[in-house]
């Protein structure tokens, strides 16, 4: 079974926030897919979906950003999971809003949703799609700025960002993930 997880915030505050870009993708694959996520199990929402690539999981941890790993590492172990088999979407401060990168393995990069999932894996060796937001204008702070909404200049690179990413996500399903670097790697 393959794992894909994207990170976020729970509950109608925080919804449409830059932190919740990995969110996105999720309902748009679950959307897509026709695969609603009601299931709940480790403190996340998630679907278990039969493709004709085999069995795919959309998940949503529902533990705030800070704690991702709480949910994500309990339901790799239920699962028999591996994690090669997980791809990560989350977003990222350090790329210009829209862009994507993806990589197998890496630091959390001051990303605490990485960090946690780090812990609980016991390795930075996963994949990863990163989702940019840019940084903060000059004079906010970073946590007031990932908790704000985008505004009307970012929803169209985002909103394109999201369609790029689930496509990714179609892509690998078929493919090693290195492929799927070199296809959407910007």
């Amino acid at each position: 079974m393959k794992m894909i997880i994207g990170l976020g915030n729970p509950g109608k505050t925080y919804e449409e926030t830059r932190h919740n870009i990995g969110f996105h993708v999720i309902d748009r694959l679950a959307k897509e897919w026709n695969a609603p996520l009601t299931q709940s199990k480790f403190k996340g929402m998630y679907s278990v979906v039969h493709r004709p690539e085999g069995k795919v999981m959309l998940v949503k941890p529902l533990t705030y950003m800070n704690l991702s790993g709480e949910c994500i590492g309990p339901l790799m172990d239920y699962y028999n999971v591996d994690t090669e088999d997980i791809v990560v979407i989350y977003d990222d401060l350090d790329l210009p809003a829209g862009q994507l990168r993806l990589r197998q393995k890496g630091s959390a990069g001051g990303h605490n949703g990485i960090k946690s999932l780090i812990q609980h894996l016991g390795t930075q060796q996963f994949n990863r799609m990163r989702i940019g937001i840019s940084r903060p204008p000059a004079g906010m702070k970073v946590p007031d700025y990932v908790l704000a909404k985008f505004n009307a200049e970012e929803k169209p690179l985002m909103q394109e960002a999201v369609g790029k990413s689930a496509d990714a996500c179609n892509y690998w399903l078929s493919k090693p993930f290195i492929e799927v670097m070199n296809e959407y790697n910007g």
